[in-house]
């Protein structure tokens, strides 16, 4: 199932709902770790990969993979195939992916993010924090019936990794190395 919110509440109160003791958990946007705390609290055989590129968010993420050992932290930008290919390398998929790339941040963006890390990972559940996804999908009206009952689109998830994320570079020149 996928979840969308904006509200910081109303989308923790999502995860406390799906979380199960024993999922894998993928968390892009994770930036200080509140969220991360709050998955791994519920965590006791499972297991947390976040992921997030701020500067501030090192020292927090540092601390908390030092006292929990069923938390690993990646410094890196989730728009990055290399970032892609290391969460997979490490679980090859998970039970949730949650996706907090900052509330407001593009909807085209972490429509994409979303759906790259979907199809490669196939999470059972998907959550989701952007006002933009809310406010298109609100305000859509759709003709056809077209469900999928899982965390990835079930239409087009047997994709892949990407070889390489090539559109981000059309929108942005911080990505080129």
């Amino acid at each position: 199932m996928i979840r969308l919110s904006y509200d910081m509440q109303v989308y923790r109160k999502d995860l406390r709902e799906v979380l199960k003791r024993t999922d894998n958990v993928v968390e892009l946007g994770c930036h200080v770790g509140k969220t991360s705390e709050l998955i791994l609290y519920k965590l006791t055989t499972g297991s947390l990969i976040g992921i997030d590129n701020s500067p501030e968010a090192v020292q927090p993420l540092e601390r908390l993979s030092f006292h929990h050992e069923n938390f690993t932290h990646i410094i890196g930008d989730v728009r990055r195939h290399e970032v892609l290919k290391e969460v997979t390398e490490l679980i090859g998929q998970c039970d949730v992916l949650s996706i907090d790339l900052g509330g407001g941040y593009h909807p085209d963006t972490v429509f994409k993010v979303y759906y790259i890390w979907a199809s490669t990972l196939k999470p059972r559940d998907v959550l989701i924090r952007n006002q933009g996804l809310i406010d298109f999908v609100n305000s859509a009206i759709t003709t056809e019936d077209m469900i999928s009952e899982h965390g990835w689109l079930e239409s087009c998830g047997d994709q892949g990794i990407p070889p390489q994320i090539k559109e981000f570079s059309l929108w942005t020149d911080k990505l080129d190395d």
